[in-house]
């Protein structure tokens, strides 16, 4: 095993330049051997609504120049978003980002149930459609292949559109929703199924169902989030199922913003980051899901299921390797459940490749991949080796929400997201002064601002090309990887196409 796992560490530190990655094995997803290669993943793609000319689509794939990328000729995207990005700098062949931005209509799921009752106007559109927008952004940063990316930036939105549409009467009635429903009604639109306790004579039924005091309430926004959170898992059963037949080795990393009745909600499974802009306060709308922010997570699942470690790894962190000299001393250690260190004395098992190894962005899950959530990787194992590494990934997003109605918005604030092309090498503080310092210098009411500003963020994070590489203008080491960027403002929706 170590001389693989070497093997695999020196394919790693010996490309890891500004946001490398360590090459892909064929047929392992990015980083498993074992089994017969996969086909060639999709041809290169970008974004529909970039309408991308052959000679643009050209541009868009060279490396070397690294032309940034907008929607041209007057075009705009939905709520006057704003849109960047860049192809990385030669760590993979074509740009491994993909994007989505949306207005979709979520229909009524046909029930032959009663209906909840809907606030007044409560949806109801030309021709009887019962329903609701729904406004979509997303970014999908692909690694081993864009296959994952691709085909998650052409679904995930109609996933969550299937997940709402049993919702539609639920979201739009202001009572609270119900528990249970009846066995036949999918959700949203039937009536709850409540038992009453009492008849109207005073008298308890004979079916009465018995009732706690204490009955968890369930709020509207929870039921989105999780209609967002089971469209990810969907999402990735897809990808699974379709692997083979659609040619989508790899996986990758994905970010969603979706607005829905008033509220911004933001679903992260990877390591791309959101934050808003407000009034000049920076707010957080994500994290990054990489082998040290879930340690704990990750070491907590392979001391449950010791059998997924192949007798090869140890779910315990040690500060540095353990030589076989060392055996019977005691060295600083954490588990599962510490949040500092202690010292152990070392055993013949703790000689093994530890599951997390490395810091920063270098730190590794079995020494090949560097983010714990995201889409695809079911065929990803630990080099050389028939270990799968999918256990230890979960496609399941964590949401967060911004309600729009509890402040009064500004043209000048907005939600920025971006792939780790961009936070590589950009910090939240420079990311604002850069929304500050281009906003100021539109009108208002200018259609271009916030593509504008997309454009100056790609441009800052990728630098000049000079003698030694990309450079920043403080002649730090530029973003080598691909960037991509929304912009999207908070004020409310502009004129859409």
């Amino acid at each position: 095993m170590l001389p693989r796992v070497r093997a695999a560490l020196a394919q790693l530190v010996a490309g890891l330049g500004a946001g490398a990655e360590p090459p892909a094995e064929p047929g392992g997803g990015g980083g498993g051997g074992g089994g017969a290669p996969l086909p060639a993943g999709p041809s290169f793609s970008r974004p529909a609504f970039l309408q991308l000319s052959p000679e643009e689509l050209r541009r868009a794939d060279d490396h070397t120049g690294r032309a940034v990328q907008s929607p041209r000729g007057g075009r705009r995207l939905p709520w006057s978003t704003g849109y960047a990005e860049v192809i990385n700098a030669g760590k993979s062949q074509h740009n491994e980002d993909q994007a989505c931005c949306e207005v979709v209509f979520v229909e009524r799921r046909p029930s032959p149930r009663g209906r909840l009752p809907s606030r007044e106007g409560g949806g109801e559109l030309e021709g009887g459609r019962k329903g609701f927008y729904f406004h979509y952004w997303a970014l999908f940063d692909g690694h081993a292949g864009s296959g994952a990316a691709v085909m998650a930036s052409k679904r995930l939105h109609l996933h969550i559109c299937e997940q709402l549409r049993d919702l539609v009467d639920i979201l739009q009635d202001p009572s609270p929703p119900p528990i249970c429903l009846p066995p036949d009604a999918r959700a949203g639109p039937a009536e709850p199924s409540r038992v009453p306790l009492v008849d109207e004579d005073g008298e308890v039924p004979s079916n009465a169902v018995p009732r706690f005091h204490l009955e968890k309430a369930v709020s509207h926004e929870s039921l989105v989030i999780g209609a967002i959170e089971n469209a990810f898992k969907h999402m990735d059963d897809q990808i699974e199922q379709e692997r083979a037949s659609q040619r989508l080795p790899g996986g990758c990393c994905a970010l969603a913003a979706v607005y829905l009745m008033g509220k911004f909600y933001v679903a992260n499974a990877g390591d791309s980051r959101a934050i808003i802009i407000r009034n000049g306060e920076i707010i957080p709308m994500s994290r990054e899901f990489t082998p040290e922010t879930e340690r704990q997570r990750l070491q907590f699942l392979a001391f449950l299921r010791p059998e997924l470690l192949g007798k090869e790894f140890t779910h315990l962190e040690f500060p540095r390797r353990i030589q076989p000299k060392e055996l019977g001393k005691k060295m600083l250690y954490r588990d599962q459940n510490m949040n500092g260190w202690a010292y152990k004395k070392i055993e013949e098992d703790d000689l093994k490749f530890p599951l997390i190894y490395g810091e920063g962005k270098k730190a590794r899950v079995m020494a090949t991949i560097g983010v714990t959530r995201g889409l695809g990787d079911h065929d990803l194992k630990v080099f050389s080796s028939n270990i799968h590494i999918k256990p230890f990934l979960s496609c399941f997003p964590e949401v967060r929400v911004y309600d729009l109605t509890q402040y009064e918005h500004c043209p000048d604030d907005v939600l920025v997201l971006g792939t780790d092309g961009l936070w590589d090498v950009t910090n939240d503080k420079e990311v604002a002064g850069v929304v500050m310092e281009v906003l100021t210098s539109y009108e208002p009411n200018d259609p271009c601002r916030y593509t504008m500003v997309a454009q100056e963020l790609v441009v800052r994070s990728r630098g000049v090309l000079k003698e030694r590489g990309w450079r920043l203008a403080n002649d730090k080491l530029g973003s080598g990887d691909d960037i991509s960027v929304f912009v999207i403002p908070l004020g409310g929706p502009g004129n859409y196409t």
